[in-house]
């Protein structure tokens, strides 16, 4: 009887599919379409409130408030007015300070366009504590290679949630009503080797999404977690803390598979190798980082490649999990993970310590680069 009402368990879970839709993938960036540059992120009209300051009541505040408070800058859910107030800028210095901006607590350009930029879904902020640009003096045998201190920005979800001891092999699988070529499944499977290559972990694609470990699909708009993704740009992706597994990016995304994005004319045009790096940090238990360079920063620029990991990535999730006894284990600093680019565009998403054990991380709320 028991196996029969598992039997049961298991079929009506499999009938669940949340919304799922084909994605945008393009294998020739000069195929993305020009419509698609007519499109902007709805957070573009945040550039209409730039030089206002606490104390003034600005049409557009009250979405402001709303932003802030899904990234976990501002708590109070009862308080979305027009108001700038106390708690608004509060939220502007945090902000300011997490992005390594001047922090004035005003809507400078900068903090801005900032705010603007597309990026991963996960929160920056969890339960009104900030650990994205606390800062960690580190002494390790690559130290010498920085001046003899590594000081690192790299968090976690609250409580740091990992991976167990004993489970160090991960299967990965797709959604099964997403139209998933071999192309990108070799995206994905390079992405997880920049992880697998400075930790013990390794990575396997699965046939089972529904036994798989980790179960990566496209959706878009609500698609049942409660964090629904909102069309071109702003946030992209987002993941959820371990042992969940999950991983969802935005199907209205423009997903460049192996062309060089770089080489794109078109402003949404997003690599989607990138996006998966950041979003496996995530899957992994790390949280967003301060570093610019680091691939677990919150936001990357449209028509960029960001995909070898920054020091500060390997020493946080060489932490959680430990070196790779065969492999590259961080004794020389890896590559920068400099953004390569066009120098213009929008930024990514796509879900840390800004979100709850839940959800991740946004190459986009906490979890989606």
């Amino acid at each position: 009887m028991r196996l029969i009402y598992s039997a049961l368990l298991l079929s009506l879970s499999l009938l669940y599919i949340p919304n799922p839709i084909s994605a945008h993938f393009f294998t020739n960036v000069t195929s993305i379409p020009p419509w698609l540059n007519a499109t902007r992120s709805n957070w573009e009209s945040f550039q209409n409130l730039s030089g206002h300051h606490a104390g003034e009541r600005v049409d557009g505040l009250n979405r402001l408030k709303k932003y802030f408070h899904y990234f976990g800058y501002i708590n109070d859910t009862s308080n979305f007015t027009d108001d700038f107030d106390d708690a608004l800028k509060s939220a502007v210095e945090t902000f300011q300070k997490n992005f390594n901006l001047n922090v004035t607590g005003r809507l400078d350009n900068h903090t801005v366009q900032q705010i603007i930029k597309p990026r991963c879904g996960v929160a920056d902020i969890v339960n009104g504590t900030s650990a994205m640009n606390s800062g960690k003096t580190n002494a390790t045998s690559s130290s010498t290679h920085f001046h003899g201190i590594v000081v690192s920005r790299y968090a976690f979800f609250p409580g740091e949630p990992r991976w167990p001891e004993g489970h160090r092999h991960l299967t990965f699988a797709f959604n099964p009503e997403n139209d998933i070529t071999d192309e990108i499944r070799a995206v994905f499977s390079r992405a997880f080797d920049r992880w697998s290559r400075v930790t013990p972990l390794t990575f396997e694609l699965s046939t089972s999404p529904y036994l798989a470990d980790i179960t990566i699909g496209f959706f878009n708009g609500d698609h049942g977690d409660g964090e629904p993704f909102d069309g071109i740009l702003g946030t992209l992706a987002h993941a959820f803390s371990p042992p969940s597994g999950r991983f969802h990016l935005d199907a209205a995304e423009s997903w460049v598979v192996d062309d060089d994005v770089t080489m794109s004319t078109s402003l949404a045009a997003i690599d989607l190798e990138s996006v998966a790096v950041h979003e496996i940090g995530h899957l992994l238990g790390l949280g967003h980082s301060s570093v610019v360079e680091s691939i677990m920063y919150p936001a990357i620029t449209s028509r960029t490649r960001k995909v070898e990991l920054h020091s500060d990535d390997v020493m946080g999730i060489q932490y959680l999990y430990g070196t790779n006894p065969a492999g590259n284990n961080g004794s020389s600093p890896p590559s920068s993970g400099r953004e390569t680019s066009d120098g213009g565009g929008a930024l990514i998403s796509s879900s840390l310590l800004g979100i709850s054990a839940f959800l991740a991380v946004g190459f986009g709320f906490l979890l989606i680069f």
